[in-house]
């Protein structure tokens, strides 16, 4: 999204009077595209039970957001740009809660799968608009305390889809059993539209126009990639998908030659492949790719283990999984002073202490088995969310850091769309080894004993990538210094 260039009445508005009760409205946005990124895991159980969804539908159910949310996030902010990002916001806010209530009524997985769609799309619009009316509304002291509470939302709205999330279900509001996590949003869409009229409208001077093209082509590569993957942990590699990763491969090539043609015609592409050519910043999009890859799949695993696995409630589900967060909102705002004092190395000590958790809940979980007593866990879990805060939040700055000014737009919104591909990815491979896991031995196993398999199988996957993470971080940390 191009953010570096508006017009100057935002800059004077920032100047003299930030529109605090607009932030307000902003950060309730926020807080609502994030809570839905989290909260689905830990009421899957509850809808796969509920709708009959096979392990590739709630799959999608996942990563279906995701993806969408990923593909669109760049558009979005464009959108933003061209037609007022108040305007936008409005949009995006009043498509996501229309979205919200078709994800709250559908009666079967399949629908239940194009309403994610739909929600994902709408955050992709509503999202963007919130980075950069802060951006544009507030400056110096101003804009560091906005942005500290938006970081402080987002963190706080990942533990309440676990904690909230887990009790709505359990409580099972008006007898809407998992569908109430959906339909809290109407009432909170309705809010935010109603309250926009404080969020001053602002826009670009000069905005390219929308590659639109672009936008199917990675759009079609993208969903011609994810979904053989997660289909195939049920219905293998019929021919069919692999004819449909061939597909995706060249539409991705198409892609690229799209993109570089716009690029030396002078006109603006959705990804500046220039940006990619660049050494430590193609690294570091592969790193936060990885990263990323582990945490969803990490949540909807922890989920399906604790809950149709073990037996637990949603909400004793839900309140296990909330040291992890707790530990990831306090890293994360240990992480800056830590970064600044010791460099990279600081993110790199926290990779190791990723795979290191990921290595410790394999051993306790798997060496316990049946026995397995779930608050045993949280020593190792709030290790996972310490070192993941240690990771996520300075990577991106890192990143970033890494491209000239004129192009850190752009480079957001790569990165940015890196992030929830990153997400419906590692569902889709930790998908295939969870299922693989939890079928090698049913016919001889109890369902605790298949979760629990399938489980240790799924988070090989995130220990090996975290030990990846690790190994690219010290090549990376190498060519800094040279």
């Amino acid at each position: 999204m191009n953010s570096n260039s508006f017009c100057s009445t935002p800059c004077s508005h920032a100047a003299n009077n930030p529109p605090w009760l607009g932030l307000a409205v902003l950060l309730l946005a926020g807080f609502v595209t994030i809570f839905d990124l989290f909260v689905v895991n830990i009421a899957i159980p509850s809808i796969q039970d509920q709708l009959g969804a096979s392990f590739t539908e709630i799959g999608f159910i996942v990563a279906a957001y995701e993806l969408a949310f990923g593909v669109l996030l760049i558009t979005g902010g464009r959108l933003g740009d061209l037609f007022g990002r108040r305007r936008l916001f409005i949009i995006g806010m009043t498509s996501f809660t229309v979205a919200s209530a078709l994800c709250g009524v559908a009666p079967n997985a399949p629908l239940l799968i194009v309403a994610r769609v739909a929600q994902g799309l709408a955050a992709a619009l509503l999202f963007p608009q919130v980075y950069a009316s802060i951006r544009v509304n507030f400056d110096g002291d101003n804009s560091r305390r906005a942005f500290g509470l938006l970081g402080m939302t987002l963190g706080l709205a990942a533990i309440a889809g676990q904690i909230l999330g887990g009790w709505m279900v359990h409580a099972d509001l008006f007898q809407l059993g998992w569908r109430s996590i959906f339909l809290i949003n109407i009432p909170i869409g309705l809010l935010a539209v109603a309250a926009a009229r404080y969020i001053p409208e602002t826009r670009a001077d000069q905005s390219s126009s929308l590659d639109g093209a672009g936008v199917m082509l990675i759009s079609l590569a993208l969903s011609l990639l994810l979904i053989p993957l997660i289909q195939s942990a049920e219905h293998g590699w019929p021919p069919s998908s692999l004819a449909s990763l061939a597909a995706a491969a060249a539409f991705l090539g198409v892609f690229y030659l799209h993109q570089e043609k716009r690029r030396c015609t002078g006109h603006a592409p959705l990804v500046d492949m220039q940006l990619l050519t660049q050494p430590r910043f193609a690294l570091g999009t592969l790193l936060v790719l990885l990263v990323y890859s582990t945490a969803s799949s990490f949540f909807l695993c922890f989920a399906l283990l604790l809950q149709s696995g073990l037996g637990l409630s949603p909400l004793y589900a839900g309140s296990i999984f909330a040291p992890a967060s707790v530990g990831f909102v306090a890293a994360s705002l240990g992480a800056p002073r830590l970064v600044a004092r010791y460099g990279t190395r600081a993110i790199t000590v926290g990779s190791f202490l990723y795979a290191l958790s990921f290595a410790w809940l394999i051993a306790q979980i798997a060496s316990s088995g049946t026995e397995l007593t779930p608050t045993y866990l949280i020593p190792a879990l709030t290790l996972l969310g310490a070192s993941q805060g240690l990771i996520m939040t300075p990577l991106l700055n890192l990143v970033l850091g890494f491209v000239d000014e004129t192009q850190a737009g752009m480079a957001s919104g790569v990165i940015s769309s890196t992030q929830q591909v990153g997400a419906a990815l590692g569902i889709a491979v930790v998908g295939l080894l969870f299922n693989n896991g939890r079928t090698s031995d049913s016919a001889t196993s109890t369902i605790a004993e298949q979760y629990i398999s399938a489980f240790a199988m799924g988070m090989l996957y995130n220990m090996a990538a975290a030990l990846l993470i690790s190994l690219l971080l010290l090549a990376l940390s190498r060519t800094s210094q040279h």
